[in-house]
């Protein structure tokens, strides 16, 4: 029963006030044994593959259709590879699969970890913005993400395997759909998202430190993009499950 609790199972809405995302890529071989076989890797020209690093602000979290005031707002960064997955009636669904998720409330860990796969845990998170320049830190994580939001003229970072924005803005995370696989029941969990208005902007990354990305062992990683929306309604349907495999 308390295993069942954790697949998603009822809508959840909220509001996005902002999201910035820097995706960066690894060659696919160094990502394959980080996701289940039921899923592939989401990989751009067949080489790259990649991880989503998301640092959302979030205000009235609540279960879809309670009023605002039950709701609640916290900090998240998350950290996601871009994957894919074919149903079982044969649609290919581009997604996300979660690593790892920080927030800056216990009480979101607390029931992220009851009602989520999506591994919470509490840590400090600062978030200043001033005279266009956004930074988050954590001090907890050894995290720091710097970023100027107010140019209106950005370059891709130096290194990036994409040519332009365009292709870029194919991997601006989050995408419809995030994947849990359980392998006790053989079963794959789908939950989609719903948003509206998303008008992902292109930003400049002045500083970063992601240690997280250390902890996975792999070459440096390589900056690929980073953009930022702002100010988005959106929500998650209830999560569905389907067996995968024999």
């Amino acid at each position: 029963m308390l295993r069942s609790f954790k697949n998603h199972p009822f809508a959840v809405e909220a509001f996005f006030e902002s999201s910035l995302v820097l995706t960066f890529a690894f060659p696919k071989r160094q990502l394959q044994n980080l996701i289940p076989d039921c899923l592939e890797l989401d990989s751009f020209e067949d080489t790259w593959a990649f991880v989503a690093v998301a640092m959302v602000q979030t205000k009235h979290l609540r279960p879809k259709g309670f009023p605002k005031f039950l709701g609640n707002d916290f900090f998240l960064i998350g950290y996601r590879i871009f994957v894919r997955y074919t149903n079982n009636a044969g649609k290919r669904l581009r997604g996300l699969y979660i690593l790892k998720s920080e927030t800056n409330k216990r009480k979101m860990e607390f029931f992220g970890n009851i009602f989520t796969h999506y591994h919470y845990n509490t840590v400090d998170i600062t978030r200043t913005e001033k005279n266009g320049v956004l930074e988050i830190s954590s001090v907890q994580s050894a995290f720091k993400v710097k970023t100027d939001i107010s140019a209106n003229i950005v370059s891709i970072p130096e290194n990036s395997p994409f040519s332009d924005w365009k292709e870029a803005k194919r991997f601006a995370g989050p995408l419809p759909f995030t994947f849990t696989y359980q392998p006790h029941t053989k079963e794959v969990l789908i939950i989609e998202g719903v948003r509206q208005n998303w008008k992902p902007k292109p930003v400049r990354v002045l500083d970063y430190q992601v240690s997280f990305l250390d902890t996975l062992n792999m070459e440096n990683p390589i900056l690929a993009n980073a953009f930022i929306i702002e100010n988005i309604p959106y929500y998650w349907k209830k999560g569905k499950k389907e067996r995968w495999g024999s």
